[in-house]
């Protein structure tokens, strides 16, 4: 039979028998005198086999190993490997259905995903109530509340080292009676320092207000020692800061590295 015939047989394309010849998983007959290779059965069940062995799931290089006379491996071995390999694919699909439904019921809640979302269920909650305090203010959102959830979903982001006392810090704060307005208060200033320069008073009063906002556990999550396995060192901060800060106008990015400043003073 022709190469055509034979991926017929097999279920397969005339291409894949090329490029399994190419591979070196299937013999590749001589060509006649006519220019044609013939085919015969123990070629069509060689394919067949081949085809059967990469329905389960194997690479080709694992194909060619099962299919060669010294293979180093048996078929029963690297079938048990696939499935140990399957079994593990299945666990993180399901961790991946898992958020993802986290994900959904966070739009079926909230009317939505937040704009810095994907994020986990209990920082979706903050977003949503910092929307609800926002909507009882005059005029629109703060600015730089809108920079403060993407600094927090950064945080979630990073997870490791600092990066995870640091947000739980971030976002017990917010459930402490009174703070989400302190912290709406202190965005308004903030934002009130846009186009100001960096020596004017209201510089000082955002800082301290800033500093004055952050809880205990936020500053022990900022200051702590890498000893302690807390926070960050002056060379963190200086990144955070630079995360913070970066695309902040002058006034505002004084004011940000004055708060961190008295936040590190005040834990000394």
């Amino acid at each position: 039979m022709r190469i055509g015939e034979l991926a017929s047989l097999a279920g397969v394309s005339t291409r894949a028998v090329r490029h399994y010849h190419h591979q070196g998983l299937l013999p590749e007959p001589a060509r006649r005198a006519n220019g044609y290779r013939e085919y015969g059965l123990r070629d069509a069940v060689a394919l067949a086999r081949v085809r059967r062995l990469t329905e389960l799931g194997l690479g080709l290089e694992e194909v060619k190993d099962v299919l060669a006379d010294d293979a180093g491996r048996e078929l029963r071995e690297v079938l048990v490997e696939l499935d140990a390999d399957l079994a593990r694919q299945e666990e993180e699909i399901r961790g991946r259905r898992a958020r993802l439904a986290a994900v959904l019921r966070q739009a079926a809640e909230h009317g939505g995903l937040p704009e810095e979302g994907p994020v986990s269920e209990q920082l979706a909650e903050l977003f949503a109530q910092m929307a609800r305090t926002s909507a009882t203010l005059p005029g629109p959102e703060p600015a730089m509340a809108a920079k403060d959830r993407e600094v927090m979903a950064l945080l979630e982001t990073a997870g490791a080292g600092a990066s995870g006392p640091m947000l739980d810090a971030l976002r017990d704060a917010f459930t402490a009676p009174g703070a989400m307005e302190r912290a709406y208060a202190v965005y308004g200033l903030l934002d009130g320092l846009v186009g100001v320069a960096p020596d004017d008073p209201r510089v000082a009063e955002a800082a301290r207000a800033a500093a004055d906002a952050l809880p205990a556990e936020v500053v022990e999550a900022i200051t702590a020692s890498p000893e302690s396995g807390g926070g960050a060192d002056s060379g963190r901060r200086e990144a955070w800061l630079t995360v913070l800060t970066g695309d902040l106008g002058p006034a505002q990015r004084e004011a940000v590295r004055l708060a961190v400043e008295l936040v590190v003073e005040r834990s000394r």
